[in-house]
């Protein structure tokens, strides 16, 4: 490719990350800001999805921080909805939790059952009361929701 714009660096970098090649997908995005390219809340959004599909938590947070504090971007639900899927990853349940009680906009319905899960997965069942609680008052008409707090 001759020329490289925003759109094609977080093509690939998005693709990379959504494919399971996430070391790829940072690595791409080094070169990107080598080459010159400012990063934009897209770029950000497939970084965080190649840190959850990786694991690295602590890298998931800098690169958070850094869209935040670094590159003045505003996160958006989608930047916190990878967030809430990658901290329960590493069983950081509380601080999932934390973050989504910090968050500036109501979470939606894809964190709260994003949180369910992860706590029916780490059998933790206090949060999930909490969490299913949330979900409930987001989606009251839903039985799936009461659904998800038995065990599978």
């Amino acid at each position: 490719m001759k020329t490289k714009d925003l759109i094609s660096w977080n093509t690939l970098i998005g693709g990379l990350a959504m494919h399971g090649h996430g070391v790829d997908a940072l690595n791409l995005f080094i070169r990107m800001k080598n080459a010159g390219q400012k990063p934009d809340g897209i770029t950000f959004l497939g970084i965080l999805c190649a840190c959850t599909h990786m694991g690295p938590v602590e890298d998931g947070l800098a690169y958070f921080q850094s869209m935040v504090h670094d590159n003045s971007i505003v996160p958006q639900i989608e930047h916190y909805g990878c967030m809430v899927d990658l901290l329960p990853r590493a069983g950081r349940l509380e601080q999932a939790m934390d973050f989504v009680s910090k968050m500036p906009m109501e979470p939606d319905v894809v964190i709260g059952a994003g949180l369910l899960g992860a706590c029916r997965t780490h059998k933790n069942v206090e949060l999930a009361e909490v969490a299913l609680q949330r979900l409930i008052e987001l989606e009251p008409k839903n039985p799936a929701n009461y659904g998800k707090m038995w065990p599978g």
